[in-house]
């Protein structure tokens, strides 16, 4: 018998994909929209969907678009803050215990020209700080890449992220991978490592013929110990055996896989079968604000469509607690949920 919806949302959780910048609850988007004089359609429903994503859009680039509506209420340090504590409170509601939350500098700031680096990182670091400190969750911060912008500007956040490598636990390549080999990154990725910055790469999330070799190339050339999404993995057999062999995790999302047409169905998604394949598979959220989703629905559709129950649920949460790149000192109090 499946488990409720409460009973689910019981289950201790671990989130390791889950996107800060657009983790915004949809109440404090209306609410800072209205503030910032921005025009909301009426009805309601038409400003909803200018916003959100909640149903299936036509690939994964026409949801990167829509991202970019709800980017521009990323305006001051205040709201920064706000969006961090808010993301974390409600991850600690879906009983999520450990988080690791990521955001691209370049993405925030686009249009903010009153926001710097250090401004935003300082601001998300405040909001964090406080929830850690309210609601007892271990939580870390990953710095990303975005692929489609200019090498030169992915130096400077690159070196942003090591002038603060104490402050983060990772670093990301992502945005839509069509159009954007990633080996050009690789000696970025290379001094980040040599840094010692964790490594985790959005690769193989959308269909194409080359997810594969995007896969292999983000594993042997930018170092990833981790991929996000990584499902198209399903159509590569020999990319199954190099993450098997290297043990490196999926970050797994499939409401979002399901969003951006990675997959036309929930029983087409191959989380089941990477999982009896013997693939290290996460669940994550992605991007539950512009979802307006949580974790729990990621779950829900785990058990629906593939058969998940608590023994699944349990080893997946083992696996993200094992392979999460916040510090064991931070997650040491989860050692007994976990293990």
């Amino acid at each position: 018998m499946n488990m409720t919806l409460p009973q689910l949302r019981s289950v201790p959780k671990i989130d390791l994909h889950r996107h800060l910048d657009c983790s915004m609850r949809w109440s404090t988007v209306t609410e800072i929209a209205q503030t910032l004089g921005m025009d909301l359609e009426i009805p309601p429903a038409l400003s909803r969907d200018s916003f959100l994503v909640t149903e299936p859009m036509k690939n994964l680039e026409s949801v990167l678009k829509k991202f970019l509506q709800t980017q521009k209420v990323l305006a001051s340090e205040e709201i920064l803050t706000r969006l961090a504590y808010e993301a974390c409170e409600d991850a600690f509601n879906d009983h999520v215990m450990m988080l690791e939350l990521r955001y691209a500098p370049t993405f925030i700031l686009d249009g903010h020209s009153q926001l710097t680096f250090e401004k935003i990182h300082q601001s998300f670091a405040k909001g964090i700080a406080l929830a850690e400190k309210k609601w007892g969750m271990a939580v870390g911060l990953i710095g990303i890449i975005q692929r489609n912008k200019p090498l030169e500007e992915a130096q400077k956040v690159m070196n942003f992220l090591i002038d603060h490598q104490n402050e983060y636990v990772g670093v990301d390549l992502a945005d839509n991978e069509d159009g954007f080999d990633p080996k050009p990154f690789a000696p970025l990725f290379q001094i980040a490592r040599k840094a010692g910055l964790r490594v985790t790469i959005h690769s193989g999330e959308s269909p194409s013929s080359f997810a594969g070799q995007w896969m292999l190339d983000s594993i042997e050339h930018l170092g990833a110990e981790r991929i996000g999404h990584g499902v198209q993995s399903i159509y590569h057999p020999h990319v199954i055996e190099v993450l098997k062999a290297k043990g490196i995790p999926l970050e797994i999302c499939p409401l979002s896989n399901w969003l951006t047409q990675a997959f036309p169905s929930f029983e087409d998604h191959p989380l089941k079968n990477l999982f009896e394949a013997g693939v290290l598979v996460t669940l994550n959220s992605d991007d539950p604000g512009i979802f307006g989703s949580t974790l729990t629905d990621d779950y829900d559709i785990a058990q629906k469509y593939h058969g998940f129950g608590p023994n699944e649920f349990k080893k997946i949460n083992q696996i993200a607690f094992q392979n999460s790149f916040i510090p064991a000192s931070k997650k040491k109090i989860w050692e007994n949920v976990f293990t």
